[in-house]
């Protein structure tokens, strides 16, 4: 006699069995690899807590589905009226059913409650964020992984606490998913992010605006893009980083704009912020400072039709944790501890030429730069193949793993796509406002003297510095006359 009632057997419901019962089996040994480690695809979670559960639910949803139309076909056959079903646990099968029914629920339900809540773990890890859209993004991925906050998983920028935006953050992940799926992203990803939640309640969660912040100490060795006519170019600030509260230290310097005493506003009228004719400045005096860009005239009611964007720390701060360095910064640094050799003639500049230039892919990049390096100086100094053949491999080394850390040809991604807002060598930063153009009504300009935010006190030659603990005005490294107080610095370095 069969142990459950009649309209159980039945094709549907059978199928929906087979299917329930493989995919649990399918979770539980998916499961068990992901816990003990046995492979890194990021695509196990996917199937573990995902996509296998869903199938699971399916194949018991179609097991009541089947009995439904079972036991229609069975009346309809004889002809018999609708009844309701009598549960009479005296009957052997009813009583089966019962415990088949309660077991299974109770079972369901532990099951389906952990593997929610490794689903939602597993939506809100780096692994998911980064590696499942491969792609798309790669180069986010790596470079957050070499960022300040490489140890900060995605979500507590991107999301933060509360429900509120736990819900905004999965409906805009459900238009990701399907841009990814139907092709419908952009490439390069456009930045800022519309939806990005406000700095005060995420970064400001570690980074403590009140806190005074010291002065800085900053090094830098330039060298020159031909070595046979400079030296290398030394030169060390006091950064003034500033800010926090007035009985901590002095409230001037960089982190003035996020004194808690101080409420800076500004209007930007491009999509990345770069563009700011308007800014509004009130004091802890409460009176408010209104400037505006001489050369963008903007009348109120066109300036009104724009947001009033309140300055938070990732209007400098713009790529905390996704940063693409410009090969100038990246060559010359390399060069500055010895992974590029600095003594190989004009390396910097064979350097920068291999890695500006167009590829098809990463992997066209790679095959390409070792030869592009040697054909230089198989060109111009073949002797150097043989007595510094070390140093050459080394650099060329070097080269190509600042191209798979910093362009990506399938994205269309390079550092020239994302500006980044901190200082102003390689891009307009903090020029965007301190450009000497920013004016009140009453004449008041926003400043760019250079001792605002930092003071030199060494700089020279590598071998022949001078120095003065009061500063000095600064000295280009080039002989351009005083072309640098004119040309936005960006205007020449970010093209190298």
């Amino acid at each position: 006699m069969p142990r459950l009632p009649s309209s159980v057997y039945n094709p549907l419901s059978l199928v929906g069995a087979g299917i329930a019962l493989v995919s649990f089996g399918t979770v539980l040994v998916f499961f068990a690899m992901d816990m003990l480690g046995y492979t890194d695809s990021p695509y196990l979670g996917i199937f573990t807590y995902m996509i296998i559960p869903a199938v699971l639910i399916l194949g018991l949803l179609l097991i009541p589905v089947g009995m439904y139309w079972e036991r229609r076909r069975i009346k309809k056959n004889k002809g018999e009226k609708r009844r309701f079903m009598v549960l009479d646990l005296n009957d052997p099968r009813n009583r089966m059913a019962v415990m088949v029914f309660t077991v299974g629920t109770m079972l369901l339900i532990v099951v389906s409650a952990a593997g929610t809540y490794q689903a939602y773990n597993y939506s809100e890890s780096v692994e998911f964020c980064g590696e499942v859209c491969h792609e798309v993004m790669y180069p986010e991925y790596m470079a957050y992984q070499h960022s300040p906050h490489a140890r900060v998983p995605c979500a507590e920028c991107h999301i933060g606490e509360g429900a509120d935006w736990f819900v905004k953050a999965k409906i805009s992940g459900a238009y990701q998913v399907y841009s990814v799926v139907f092709n419908k992203y952009h490439k390069p990803i456009k930045t800022p992010i519309a939806n990005l939640r406000p700095a005060r309640e995420t970064c400001e969660e570690c980074h403590w605006p009140s806190k005074f912040s010291s002065d800085k100490k900053l090094e830098k060795v330039y060298f020159p893009l031909d070595t046979a006519d400079a030296q290398p170019w030394k030169i060390v600030m006091d950064v003034k980083i500033g800010g926090g509260q007035s009985e901590l230290g002095p409230t001037e310097g960089i982190h003035w704009h996020m004194n808690t005493a101080n409420d800076v506003r500004y209007v930007a009228t491009d999509d990345r912020r770069l563009d700011i004719p308007y800014i509004e400045s009130t004091g802890l005096d409460g009176k408010t400072k209104i400037f505006r860009a001489r050369d963008i005239a903007f009348s109120d009611e066109e300036i009104a039709a724009f947001e009033m964007r309140k300055m938070d720390c990732i209007d400098c701060h713009n790529r905390p944790s996704h940063i693409y360095y410009p090969p100038f910064r990246t060559v010359n640094d390399a060069m500055a501890v010895g992974r590029i050799a600095p003594d190989l003639p004009n390396i910097r500049a064979i350097a920068s030429h291999a890695l500006t230039r167009e590829y098809d892919s990463q992997r066209q990049a790679l095959r390409t730069i070792p030869d592009l390096v040697r054909n230089n100086y198989r060109t111009h100094a073949p002797e150097l193949l043989e007595t510094q053949r070390t140093a050459i491999d080394s650099s060329i080394v070097e080269i190509q793993r600042i191209y798979e850390r910093n362009f990506f040809p399938s994205m269309l991604v390079t550092w020239k796509e994302y500006p980044n807002n901190i200082g102003h060598m390689y891009d307009e930063g903090c020029f965007r406002c301190h450009d000497g153009q920013h004016v009140t009504d009453d004449g008041e300009v926003l400043s760019n003297d250079c001792n605002i935010c930092h003071t030199i006190i060494v700089q020279g030659p590598q071998g022949e510095t001078v120095s003065s603990l009061d500063g000095m005005p600064f000295r280009h490294p080039a002989d351009i006359d005083e072309v640098w107080r004119e040309v936005p610095c960006s205007d020449c370095h970010l093209g190298e």
